[in-house]
Parts: structure tokens; sequence; C-alpha cells
């Protein structure tokens, strides 16, 4: 669609997206105006990302706006205004102080989705302290890792999890760690050796001024599997705030009267940059779901709280999908103007059946936990090419390189080449290190680009598509594939729900792809349908890309974000060590 066709269909937009002009809005976009529509501490005290989040708001017209709706397992709802959240967090930031917490010292929480857990988020930005998110489902190993990495001194979590977790068996082990917070009963005794987080907060004055915080003092760390044992935790810093408000506007299309709801959880990067930070940097309401998916209960969430804007991942879309659009029809979801997904590229057939299902299309994009912030984006004014990842950011200049041993890069310029896909450094939520891994960090740069380590192209028109982590790309017969490719091919079959595709060792061809296939409802494997499916992908992608073998599954490992473990299905299938799995969504 032409911007002219877009321009002539404004009056079906019930609000005008913010990115209508992206080339024009790219020539004249700078950071540092940007960073203008933020307020900064009074007096010229720095930058801090709750501030920006809270207090602006609840200390001007939106102090008794809805920051968060919190939807409980049960049935139970609670409400808290940027008002409400202003007090609470200064009463966080208050027990820090009063346990000697303080600046830079890491704050982790353990918990479910909660309002404690976003209370002490900002309040531990407030104080100056680190916050550290760790997933709920995490058991003590992963626990343990993070905590010691990290030099955790402070631990929020529940009564439930610090027994189910062995919270208690784990502290010997870790000699930093000098409070743990349990959230419970504030009338009913802590477990020994740890603080009742509610008694704390009852005890605590809700007047907190936040210290002095430079732009470049840290605020976050985000932990990321590698494909060793051994996490990395990428470090951010309070400046990245700037790239949080300002990809709500462009990417996410934020207006002052939105309902969100993101349903990422804190635990990784995606659920505190566009869970907490940036819907409440632009002061809107968001809605905070306790319960795991379920499909019904989700159609509904959105049709009771009027939901505008919705933020999920592949994996959640896909299981959507394999739920049938049927149920749909049960509810009115006519509040929603925008979908958006992040995590695992979202395959062209996603795209096309949100069309079909909401009568909106699902705009993917593209970023990392090293990025902070979306970088590649599908935008609402956009026409979306189903598979891509879209085109980069305003303030964003991103390329496809070959890097060389040697430290020396060439820019690819040619449409449709495969390379790394790079960025030029200098966007305010890029990670500035990997803690206590420097050597690490300074192999994610080279010649003036961060390497990502993923493998893309880029067409005639600027958008971006992805191909796969470069460690995922199979080398066959002389072919370099990419197994976003054979999956998003098998998907297109009405049998298949999710696809992970690897290569095999062949000591013909070097590597075969294989594929791993999960099943939608009502559909069982066979070996006449494995053959189909073969057939399929080979009329699909030609003989040299498709599968030569197909396995089907109960399901396809993948984390929590939504991406696919290829690594994993790798390991598995040639018995090699699985590495770091802490991250897994099922196992």
């Amino acid at each position: 669609m032409a911007f002219a066709a877009i321009k002539k269909d404004r009056e079906n937009w019930r609000v005008t997206p913010n990115l209508l002009d992206y080339e024009r809005i790219c020539a004249a976009f700078s950071w540092q105006e940007t960073e203008r529509q933020l307020e900064g501490l009074p007096g010229k005290r720095g930058l801090n990302i709750a501030h920006e989040a809270i207090d602006r708001h609840a200390n001007g017209p939106l102090r008794d706006h809805l920051a968060l709706r919190w939807l409980g397992k049960q049935g139970e709802a609670r409400d808290f205004s940027y008002g409400d959240l202003y007090r609470l967090t200064n009463q966080f930031a208050n027990v820090l102080r009063t346990l000697g917490v303080g600046k830079g010292h890491r704050v982790f929480a353990l918990a479910g989705r909660i309002p404690e857990l976003y209370i002490a988020a900002l309040g531990t930005l407030k104080n100056g302290s680190v916050f550290c998110p760790l997933f709920s489902a995490f058991g003590p190993e992963p626990i343990q890792q993070r905590l010691t990495i990290a030099e955790g001194k402070v631990l929020v979590t529940t009564d439930l999890l610090y027994g189910r977790r062995k919270i208690s068996e784990l502290r010997s082990a870790l000699p930093h760690l000098e409070h743990v917070l349990v959230i419970g009963d504030p009338d009913d005794p802590s477990p020994p050796g740890t603080h009742n987080f509610r008694k704390l907060m009852a005890e605590a004055s809700d007047r907190f001024e936040i210290p002095p915080t430079d732009p470049e003092d840290m605020a976050l760390i985000h932990f990321t599997s590698g494909t060793t044992g051994r996490p990395k935790g990428a470090v951010h810093v309070h400046k990245a705030v700037i790239a949080h408000h300002i990809t709500g506007t462009y990417a996410l299309d934020f207006h002052p009267d939105d309902i969100f709801w993101c349903t990422a959880d804190p635990g990784w990067v995606t659920g505190t940059s566009y869970g907490i930070i940036s819907p409440m940097t632009h002061g809107i309401s968001s809605i905070i779901d306790e319960a795991d998916f379920d499909a019904e209960r989700w159609y509904r969430l959105i049709q009771e709280q009027r939901v505008t804007v919705w933020y999920t991942a592949p994996t959640a879309v896909r299981m959507l999908m394999k739920a049938g659009t049927g149920i749909i029809r049960k509810y009115d979801l006519s509040s929603l103007r925008f979908i958006s997904s992040v995590g695992e590229p979202l395959n062209p057939e996603a795209v096309v059946w949100g069309t079909e299902a909401f009568g909106l299309p699902i705009h993917d994009n593209w970023w990392q936990t090293e990025t902070g912030g979306i970088m590649i984006a599908n935008y609402r004014a956009m026409p979306i090419r189903p598979g891509s990842m879209g085109k980069p950011l305003p303030g964003i200049e991103a390329a496809i390189v070959h890097p060389h041993k040697d430290g020396t890069v060439d820019v690819l310029t040619e449409a449709g080449v495969q390379g790394e896909l790079a960025l030029r450094p200098g966007w305010p939520s890029m990670f500035r290190g990997y803690l206590h891994e420097e050597e690490r960090y300074r192999k994610c740069f080279a010649a003036g680009w961060y390497l990502t380590g993923d493998l893309a192209r880029k067409d005639a028109d600027g958008y971006f598509w992805f191909v796969g982590r470069a460690d995922d790309v199979i080398k066959s017969a002389g072919h370099l594939i990419g197994p976003f490719e054979v999956e998003s091919a098998l998907m297109e079959h009405p049998a298949v729900a999710e696809a992970g595709v690897i290569g095999k060792p062949d000591p013909l061809i070097g590597e075969a792809v294989k594929a791993f296939v999960s099943l939608k409802r009502g559909c069982e494997p066979s070996e006449t349908l494995r053959k189909e499916l073969l057939g399929h992908a080979r009329s699909r992608l030609g003989p040299a890309v498709a599968p030569r073998e197909i396995d089907f599954r109960d399901s396809v490992p993948k984390t929590r974000s939504g991406k696919i473990m290829r690594r994993l299905l790798k390991a598995r299938e040639l018995g090699l060590p699985e590495g770091d799995i802490s991250t897994l969504e099922n196992d």
C-alpha cells in the first residue's frame, strides 16, 4: 500500500498513527531532542527511570489516572493510580534505605506478576539501586547463578517461592545476599532470617527524594542465556528510558487514552522495558494479568478491559492459532487498534491470521536483551510485508555486514544479500557491558558496529528480513539455510502448529536439514502426514533447502520469551551438553 493510499484511509483510523511519515521523521530525528520530552530530576540532578515513569505524572494532572490494573488468578482486581504508585514506590525506596541498601547495590525480584513486583522494581530504581528480575519459574540453580554473578544484596520473593525454590538452602553459598524480603501476610511470622515485605512497607514513610542520578548510572541487569552453562548479565543504565519512551511512541503507537496489555513477564526484558517502563513514561493505563496463558481468559480480558494496544509473543500467537478462530467470535474485541509481537520472528502465516481473526494484522518487531528496546519494527501506518522485521526506528542505523577475523567489516549494500545484522552504537538503551565479562562485551563490536549475532537480509525498499542466529544457520551442500525460512514454510501447512529446524551432521553434504513439528489440535502424527509435510516443504522451498527428516513432537522447546531453542533441539538430537536451559518454557 503506497503512502497516498494510507493517507486516503485516515478516516478509518480512530487515532492517527504517531509515525505517519517515516522518512520525514527519520530525517529530522535526534536523541537530544527526544530527551527533552522527558523531565529530568528537579534541580538538574540527572535522569532517573522511576521519576520519568511515576513521579512526574504523580506530581501533575495524571496523579489520579489509572497506571496499573492488576487481575488476579482467582478473579480479584486491584487498581493503582500514578499517585498510589508514587507513595508505594517511595515506601519501598525507604525500606531499602533503612536496610542499608544504596546506589549500585543489586536488588533481585523472584515473583509472579503481582503488584509488589512492580512496586519493588520502581522503588529500587528510585533508590539508585539496580533492579535484577528473575523468572518465577526458575529453579534453585539458575537463581543461585544469577545472584552470584551480580552479587545480589537483596532478594524480594513470595512466601510460596521462598519454600519451593529452597532459598534458605542457597543462602550459605551467597555471601553477598544480606536481605530476603518475603511477601506474605503482615501478621504472619516470616521464615527465619527473612523480613516481612508488607510489614516493612507499612512502617516506611511514603516521602522520598530521589538522589542525584547520572544518566549513565547502572539501573537494570537482564540475564540472557548462552550456549554455555553460564548466563550473561547485560547491564543497562538510566539513560535507557529515552529509548523506552520514544519506541513506545513510534513502534507501539501509544496515545494518552490507551489501555495497554503487555503479556510478557518482567522476568525477561520485554516485561520490564514495555511491561513497566515505556507505558508509564507515557502516562497510560496498563493491564497486568497474573494468570498463565488461556485463550478464553485472554479474549475475555481484552473485551472486559477494552484493551487498545496489545503486545505479545509469537508463542502466544501460535497457541491462539492452535485454538482456532471459532472461540474469537464469542467476544467483542473491537477495542483493539494495534497488535504487536516480539520474541522469535513472527511467521508470515501468523501475520495473515491476525487479519482474519481480529481484523488487524500482527506487527512484528525485532530487538534483543542487549539493545534494551525495539530497534526494527513494522509500524502502524506502514505496509506490512509478512515475515519481515520491518524498518529501523528513527535514530537507529542498521546494516547488513560481513565481519572479518581482523576486526574489519564489509557493509553489504546489495539488496537481498545475506549477512550479519549490525547496528551503529549510540542509542540510549544499548547495553553498557556484560557484568564481569569485558572481553565478551568487546567481541560484540567491530569497526564502529554492534554485531547482533543475527543473520538477516535487506530488500530494495529497506525492509529487513530475519534469517536466523549465526550459530543456527545450516550449511548444507554449499548452501546457507536459515531455519526460520524452513519453519515458516512448514507452518503454512494446515496441520502444523509449530516447527523447529536444525542442521544434522551429514558426511556427504555437511549438514542435513531436520525439522521437529508440533501439530494442531485434532491432527495426529502418521507416516502419511510425515510424507505429506516433506512433499509440501520440497514444493515450497526446493530439494536443497527442504528438510530431509521430520520428527513429531508434542511441543517445540522455547524460552519464555518465545524463542525456539534450536540449539537445545540439536543438543538433544546429537547427545551433546544442553548448556543453559534456565529460560526454557517447558522441560
